[in-house]
């Protein structure tokens, strides 16, 4: 029996859907927070539960004759810790066999520009110190981010970011999920970490290669100073805690925290990951 928590966010349905052809529907169980987006797993025949992070009595409630969990990173910066700790305290109460968490695939927790960051490597440090067995699900930055990172108007505008010529081995929200659905779903003893990324790392520069060739019209990237870009995210009403996390990211990824490429990806999919160009194509419909 399997419950995975956040089960109707992006990854979450992701990965419920591939448990889905494998697995039936009566051993997956879902935790949900809002009744409404609950009912589209109840139609699929999975168990719902319904509660949070922070409600104790809930997560005890949920674990109940639970086999593995699936603890998906929440997205409560503040809270997170500690809701990331509720999970593993009722996890371990209620006996489980094996605990999994969607990390990051950052390098160096000690270097780190996005602080925000942290909470993962904290979270895995629980999870190590609770005695369950474990999965970390090292997640590399999703290629679904790169359209909001370069802005909707990328076309006419180019890209400008203060990225330099770092480089991430970008990977699909889907196929990430493809591949811990697939260890979720395996009999055989999974690994204490995966690293899940693309199988080539791209700079934003090859990002707006790919943009030209797929839309026919030169989309030129240039990489930004962090005084200038941080004036132009103000001067576009950007609250000072979110322009600090876009340049979190965008630091992060200069100084070669996500330039991580492992080839865990791959052989949990059983093929290559979509390439850079390939995932443009299906986000952008070009």
């Amino acid at each position: 029996m399997l419950l995975i928590t956040g089960a109707t966010g992006q990854l979450g349905s992701a990965i419920i859907d591939r448990l889905l052809q494998q697995l039936p529907a009566t051993q997956i169980t879902g935790l949900v927070r809002d009744e409404q987006k609950a009912a589209a797993l109840r139609v699929k025949g999975v168990r719902v539960c319904l509660g949070s992070y922070d409600d104790v009595a809930s997560l005890d409630h949920a674990m109940q004759g639970i086999d593995k969990v699936l603890l998906i990173a929440g997205t409560n910066e503040e809270r997170r810790l500690q809701q990331h700790q509720n999970v593993v305290d009722a996890a371990k109460k209620a006996g489980v066999q094996w605990l999994g968490y969607t990390s990051r695939t950052l390098k160096d927790r000690t270097t780190m520009a996005n602080q925000l960051m942290q909470g993962h490597f904290q979270t895995e440090d629980a999870i190590k110190a609770s005695g369950l067995p474990y999965s970390l699900f090292r997640n590399v930055l999703y290629l679904d981010a790169v359209p909001q990172f370069v802005g909707a108007k990328v076309f006419e505008t180019g890209i400008y970011l203060p990225a330099g010529q770092g480089k991430v081995p970008f990977a699909l929200r889907r196929e990430l999920g493809e591949a811990i659905a697939n260890v979720l779903a395996a009999d055989t003893l999974a690994k204490p970490i995966y690293q899940l990324t693309g199988s080539e790392s791209y700079s934003f520069a090859d990002v707006a290669a790919a943009l030209t060739d797929l839309a026919g019209k030169p989309v030129r990237y240039t990489a930004a100073e962090v005084p200038a870009f941080e004036q132009g995210l103000r001067a576009r009403g950007l609250p000072e805690v979110v322009a600090g996390r876009i340049i979190g990211f965008m630091t992060d990824i200069k100084n070669g925290q996500e330039d991580d490429v492992s080839p865990d990806l791959t052989q949990l999919l059983g093929r290559p990951p979509a390439t850079l160009y390939a995932g443009l194509q299906e986000l952008y419909q070009l």
